[in-house]
This record gives structure tokens, C-alpha cells and sequence, in this order.
């Protein structure tokens, strides 16, 4: 018998890839020109130079069967070291190799971690508006969400609110700071407040609540906002990280869990997402990325372009009377819609070939996000059909 719940997955894509490949249909249909996408988190900045050349580097210098051929389950060892000692040295906090496990970007960052901490039937708090992926890893691991509404102007943390939602069931918290979607960023006091609750907590339940921290959108963060890290404020930390955005390169698929040795039986942590990675399939990143890594630790691509592309949406969509979040960092403009229902909204702004995702599939109701990591020049192209939009809502 076929799984269900599996072909039901399979059958619907996401909201987000839905109208990604909406979009795709009417740029076969009307010219590429005449569609304006905002739909997928998916970097137009091109990868640093150094990249490029290192994997050239790599492809005619080094042995083939070497190169392609499988490193350890968890990560080259080698690898592994270089990223640990960047981890040290970023960060000003320990980070050992063998508390590193190298994965096919932050998705399986996430589900081993989830798979390795959440026993069936426990529950995941997830602070709304969130990535709708989030909710289908849970629930893949047999996890419950229960989710939690951040504050509805600023969309950072209420820490009452997470306080209330935590009982003995909770095996973990996720938080995505840099946010998608909102472009929030967790100041340093609130990770502090939320570490203090998880001590508390944990010390009340007589056992520890993870705090699972997804990281692709580190590097993105303007205005001279720090983006903390999070195991220096709450010692039962779990990172994971994905190069996707930093680099440029989400269709390469590699990252990292980073399991401190504060963790409560931190080893007994590694081992479980180890046995995670094990059991989904996902041992051995590919080799090539894996080694191409070291050579470009501490580069990004030019972020500079994703914060004119902030500036410039914030400025022209506020003066069409649009009311938005300006985002702290990651790529991405919470903007919120001018009638309560963001579905029909958007629709709406289908008729203006304009693809904005209703907030509904991450939680939370009432807004659409705009995706700003593509050309400048589109964003200029987009401006009369933003207008023509306003107009239809009566906001010019």
C-alpha cells in the first residue's frame, strides 16, 4: 500500500513553490520581462569568485577517486576541523570537530536534529510566522507544533507568550533569527530572556528542552544589527547552518549541525543525529562541496545588493501607502495587506503579474512576503504594477 500521508505531501507543493512554478508557466507564456517574481528565497547575487576557482582548483589538482568518492558518514574529517577552528575563531566559542555533522544543507540540518531529540508524540514549539517546512519536519518525526504568535508589530519574541506554550510534553524550540519571513533579527537581550525561560523550564520538567537554532541567513544583516550566537546565551543549543544564502549557492545543498559540548550528553546528542542521518539517508554530503568549503570560509556573496534592494522596496512600497516590517536582515519584506484576507490579496496582485506569498502557510494571517534577492532592475520594472495594485485597494 502506498503511504498517504507521504503521496499527499508529494502531490501538493508548498505555497511557496506553488506559485514559484506558477511563475514559470507565465514567463513561458508572456515573456520573463512581464512577470515580476517575488516568490522564492532564492539568491540572484552571484557566488564569491574564490569559490569557482577553488572548485577548479580542486577539480585539476586533486586525485578524482579522492575528490568524488565518499568521505566519513559525518563529514571529512579535514573538513571538519577547518570548520570547526572558523567556528572558534568567529565566534569566540569552542567548537570541536567531532561535534560537527556535515549535512545536505540546513533541511537535513533540521530533521536530523529533530529526529535525534523529539521522541513521538512530543511537541515542537515553533515561533509564528515560520518557514512551512518547519511543520512538515516535525511532524515527520512524529513531533506535535504547537505554535506561538510573536508580537504582531514587531514580530520578535513574546517571551510571555513562549513561556505559557512550554509543558512537560516540549521536547524542543526552534527559532530562525535572522527571520523568514519577516527579516526580524533576535536582539541579544531576547535571546537571553528566552534562554533563561528554556533553564527554567528544562529545570521543571527534569529534563532538557533544546533550543534548535536554523542559521542560513546569518551573514544577512544590515543597519550594523549583531546577529548573536545563540550557545553562548542557553547551553542546550543546537545550530544548524546551511551556506545556501551566504554563498549563493542553495542548489549545492551543504551545511552543518553544530552539537556544543555544553549540550546535556552532548555525545549522546551527536550520536542521535548521526543514527538521524543514518536512517534518512543522508550520510556523506557530496564530496566536492564538502572540500570546496575550507577555501572560502568568512566570504559571502555582495549582501550590499540585497540591503539596496531593502532600501529601495521600503521606500517606494510605503509611499504607495503600503504598510511593511522593515526587515533587520535575511532577504525578505513582510508587508502587510490591505484587506484581512493576504489569499485574496495576492490573487489580486496576480492580475498585475505581481507573485507575493500570503503569510498564511507560515502561521500567521493578514500579510504577504516579498522575497527582494533579485535583480534591482525588476524591482524598478515592478514599481507601476505595485501601483496599480494600491490603486485597486484605493491606497493612492
Amino acid at each position: 500500500m502506498i503511504n498517504e500521508k507521504m503521496r499527499m505531501l508529494g502531490a501538493k507543493r508548498s505555497a511557496i513553490r506553488e506559485l514559484f512554478e506558477y511563475g514559470l508557466k507565465r514567463k513561458r507564456e508572456i515573456g520573463e520581462e512581464k512577470v515580476f517574481d517575488f516568490s522564492l528565497g532564492n539568491p540572484s547575487v552571484p557566488a564569491p569568485v574564490e569559490l569557482g576557482e577553488g572548485m577548479r582548483e580542486l577539480l585539476s589538482e586533486v586525485d578524482p577517486i579522492l575528490l568524488f568518492g565518499y568521505t566519513s558518514a559525518q563529514g571529512d574529517a579535514g573538513v571538519r576541523a577547518a570548520l570547526a577552528d572558523y567556528i572558534s575563531r568567529l565566534h569566540s566559542f569552542r567548537c570541536d570537530k567531532d561535534e560537527l555533522y556535515i549535512t545536505v544543507g540546513a533541511a537535513a540540518a533540521l530533521t536530523c536534529s529533530l529526529h535525534a531529540v523529539v521522541s513521538p508524540g512530543e511537541e515542537v514549539v515553533l515561533l509564528s510566522p515560520y518557514f512551512p517546512e518547519y511543520k512538515v519536519f516535525v511532524e515527520g518525526c512524529g513531533g506535535v507544533v504547537r505554535e506561538v504568535a510573536c508580537d504582531s508589530e514587531s514580530f520578535h519574541p513574546d517571551i510571555d507568550a513562549l513561556s505559557s506554550a512550554i509543558n512537560e510534553r516540549t521536547a524542543a524550540v526552534i527559532i530562525n533569527s535572522p527571520n523568514n519571513p519577516t527579516g526580524a533579527v533576535y536582539s541579544a537581550w531576547e535571546i537571553s530572556e528566552i534562554g533563561a525561560l528554556l533553564e527554567k523550564k528544562s529545570s521543571e520538567a527534569g529534563k532538557p528542552i533544546y533550543l534548535i537554532s536554523d542559521e542560513p541567513y546569518r551573514e544577512l544583516a544590515y543597519d550594523g544589527v549583531t546577529v548573536p550566537f545563540i550557545p553562548k546565551y542557553y547551553r542546550n543549543t543546537i545550530v544548524c547552518y546551511s551556506f545556501s544564502k551566504s554563498l549563493s549557492i542553495p542548489g549545492e545543498r551543504i551545511g552543518y549541525v553544530f552539537v556544543p559540548g555544553s549540550v546535556s550528553q552532548s555525545k549522546q546528542v551527536y550520536e542521535a543525529i548521526c543514527g538521524a542521518g543514518r536512517t534518512l539517508g543522508y550520510v556523506c554530503a557530496p564530496s566536492l562541496m564538502q572540500r570546496a568549503l575550507p577555501l572560502c570560509l568568512g566570504l559571502t556573496a555582495d549582501v550590499s545588493i540585497y540591503d539596496r534592494n531593502r532600501r529601495l522596496l521600503c521606500e517606494r512600497l510605503t509611499s504607495l501607502g503600503f504598510s511593511v516590517v522593515k526587515p533587520e536582515g535575511a532577504f525578505y519584506l513582510f508587508l502587510k495587506s490591505p484587506i484581512p484576507d493576504a489569499v485574496a490579496f495576492c490573487e489580486s496582485a496576480k492580475r498585475h503579474e505581481l507573485l507575493l506569498v500570503p503569510s498564511d502557510s507560515f502561521g500567521c494571517g493578514g500579510y504577504v512576503r516579498i522575497s527582494y534577492c533579485v535583480k534591482t532592475e525588476m524591482i524598478e520594472r515592478a514599481m507601476p504594477a505595485f501601483s496599480a495594485l494600491a490603486a485597486d485597494f484605493g491606497l493612492v
